[in-house]
């Protein structure tokens, strides 16, 4: 270690303007991992996504048919597992893909809350709701409104989840 020579002297104080361009960097490298992080869906995972919101309700319902509506409950059960587990391992295919091109986890803590909050109230019932609507009724009608809003509300979200990422790298 050099003696005589003091910190200041090795590493001489930013002037305002290269503090001010250095918080500036600092700011905009986060903005930047913020955006990455919240990047939507790549597309064939959001096709997969709304694919399946839109057979959740049917199979769903299924469920509570008679034995002899299309296919036999344990047909539906089948179908209803086998289809969330495919799109469970979907979902950690497109995480893991997304982390290792990027470097970022997708997260979804950066999405505004006026949008995921009631995604995460509503979804549940507009998936589960209809399926306890045909039972109620007999109508299977419930169960073609729930596929086709799910579907919508999927594409939506993903929509929107694009232009907020676009709103944010512009």
């Amino acid at each position: 270690m050099e003696t005589g020579a003091s910190a200041p002297d090795r590493y001489p104080l930013p002037t305002s303007d290269e503090a001010r361009a250095t918080l500036a960097e600092a700011a905009r490298i986060r903005a930047s991992a913020t955006a990455l992080s919240a990047t939507p869906w790549p597309t064939w995972f959001a096709t997969t996504l709304t694919a399946y919101v839109a057979f959740f309700p049917v199979a769903y319902g299924g469920l509570f048919a008679d034995d002899r509506w299309l296919l036999p409950k344990a047909a539906w059960a089948a179908a209803l597992l086998s289809t969330t587990a495919a799109y469970l391992a979907l979902f950690a295919l497109a995480a893991r893909s997304w982390r290792q091109r990027t470097g970022v986890a997708l997260r979804f803590d950066v999405l505004p809350k006026r949008a995921t909050v009631p995604l995460a109230i509503g979804m549940p019932a507009l998936l589960m709701g209809p399926a306890w609507a045909f039972r109620a009724t007999g109508q299977a009608g419930w169960l073609a409104f729930g596929a086709v809003a799910a579907a919508a509300v999927s594409v939506g979200f993903h929509l929107t989840f694009v232009r907020l990422h676009r709103k944010t790298t512009a």
